[in-house]
């Protein structure tokens, strides 16, 4: 693992090496998103490929924060932090434009949350991957993502959800889902590209992915980037 800078980390080869397709994740601090089973498994099946692997860590995730309080913190601070957050992602992947030729986004839970507003301020991603996506905020509804449809309905995205995912809900999920079908049948979009694949609930309130799950989604990428 490489640092690019203090809340920043790659694997993959060198920067030095030039320009490669890029991969951003997003799951909790960008360590634990790299390197930490079962968190950073996308990882581990992309490995081996002529590819780098950024993460960076979420805010609320800093300094070895407790990830299962970052929540409430998102939630003390109604969401204040998250588009500050986005606003610096944006301004790094620019900063590495010269090191990336193709580039996709995904992310597990939060992680995907912030994925799907990653993408929204850099329209050069192409792909986006989404593993039992949060997808709205009570406390934020401003942030939902479904108030970025319209930058969004262009890409080719992917989600996938437990069939009674009780914590960030399977039919939010769908909602989001179909309101980006929506958008990309109405900019006359054929056969868009948008699509959530929905299986078994597993672990803790039907929110768990597991490995073939994790295979499946990097199996996608892999095919849709050509690696």
């Amino acid at each position: 693992m490489k640092q690019v800078d203090t809340h920043t980390f790659f694997v993959g080869p060198p920067l030095e090496e030039g320009p490669l397709p890029a991969l951003f994740y997003f799951a909790l601090s960008a360590k634990d998103s790299l390197q930490t089973d079962p968190f950073n498994q996308p990882v581990q099946f992309l490995s081996q490929l002529p590819l780098r692997i950024f993460s960076m860590t979420l805010p609320a995730h800093e300094n070895d924060f407790p990830p299962e309080q970052a929540m409430d913190v998102w939630k003390e601070e109604k969401g204040r932090m998250i588009l500050p957050f986005i606003e610096r992602a944006k301004a790094r992947i620019e900063a590495l434009k010269p090191s990336i030729t193709k580039c996709a986004v995904a992310g597990l839970s939060r992680g995907a949350f912030i994925a799907c507003h990653v993408a929204a301020v850099c329209p050069e991603m192409s792909h986006i991957l989404g593993y039992a996506p949060l997808t709205q905020l009570s406390y934020a509804p401003h942030l939902n993502l479904e108030t970025l449809v319209p930058k969004l309905y262009n890409r080719s995205i992917r989600f996938y959800i437990g069939n009674h995912d009780t914590r960030v809900g399977t039919e939010h999920a769908f909602a989001c889902i179909h309101a980006l079908a929506i958008e990309a049948n109405k900019q006359r979009v054929r056969n868009a590209p948008i699509e959530m694949i929905i299986g078994p609930s597993t672990g803790y309130q039907g929110h768990g992915t597991l490995p073939p799950v994790f295979q499946a989604g990097v199996d996608w990428l892999k095919q849709e980037l050509k690696l």
